[in-house]
């Protein structure tokens, strides 16, 4: 990639902000990350700061260990370490997103009530999702994800999972780019809302099969044309149009 294209993916990642403020995943707390084009033990993620608000000067650039590299005095999100551990422990990963999306929460709160998906669009987060409960490892906390260890121990329960939940706390979620993230994550609490929505209507909960989930993963790409123009519509919805590149153009960054 040239330096062209890393204004470009700085350019996606505010877009990425946008639109998870705008879809109401976040609010004035969570936040998204892309590895580095150039360096794959490093990753880009806006400063502390309300995702609505991110622009493209408010991107930092932090090494797996969660430390910003070069010199920078702003003030940078206390939960940061997620991402680092994450990136770290799976090279597959493109970009990350932590957010505490209501819709979710009971889910990694009620005992035996797993999240699973529902809908076509919720398929992607898999058959089952694991629940994270910092408490098992670290005792009584904050529920905040403050320091490697914690974000390891994270990372670890996440696996080879897209999604992962924390208990009373939000969901990470993990994926090849970042415009799959960001759809990932903003189909997931429309997937918790749908399937809570059902138990309260009764019966027997129809799940997606996993020749559902499979079929529906077969030959998706983050840069077709029918995912454009889901990113471009979220851009435009989020009054962000004007920033958009054409990723299905674009080739996913290598690990």
């Amino acid at each position: 990639m040239t330096m062209s294209n890393l204004d470009a993916l700085i350019r996606d990642l505010v877009i990425g902000n946008r639109i998870l403020a705008r879809e109401e995943v976040v609010d004035a707390y969570g936040h998204v990350s892309v590895r580095h084009p150039h360096n794959p033990n490093r990753f880009l993620i806006a400063r502390s700061l309300a995702p609505e608000l991110v622009g493209p000067d408010d991107i930092v650039e932090l090494d797996l260990d969660a430390q910003p590299v070069g010199d920078e005095h702003r003030s940078l999100y206390l939960e940061r370490f997620i991402h680092a551990a994450i990136f770290a422990a799976r090279p597959d990963v493109m970009a990350v997103v932590h957010a505490h999306a209501e819709d979710t929460l009971p889910f990694g709160i009620a005992k035996g009530a797993r999240l699973r998906p529902v809908i076509h669009s919720g398929s992607f987060i898999g058959a089952e999702v694991p629940v994270w409960d910092i408490a098992d490892n670290f005792g009584d906390t904050n529920l905040l994800v403050t320091d490697m260890a914690q974000a390891r121990d994270l990372a670890k329960s996440l696996g080879g999972s897209s999604v992962a939940l924390m208990r009373g706390h939000g969901f990470a979620a993990a994926a090849r780019s970042l415009i799959e993230v960001v759809r990932l994550s903003v189909y997931l609490p429309r997937n918790a809302r749908a399937l809570t929505r059902a138990r309260q209507l009764g019966g027997e909960i129809r799940y997606l099969s996993q020749g559902e989930i499979d079929a529906r993963s077969r030959g998706y790409s983050p840069y077709s044309v029918e995912t454009w123009r889901t990113w471009e519509y979220w851009a435009h919805k989020a009054g962000c149009g004007h920033l958009l590149n054409r990723p299905h153009e674009q080739h996913p960054p290598k690990g």
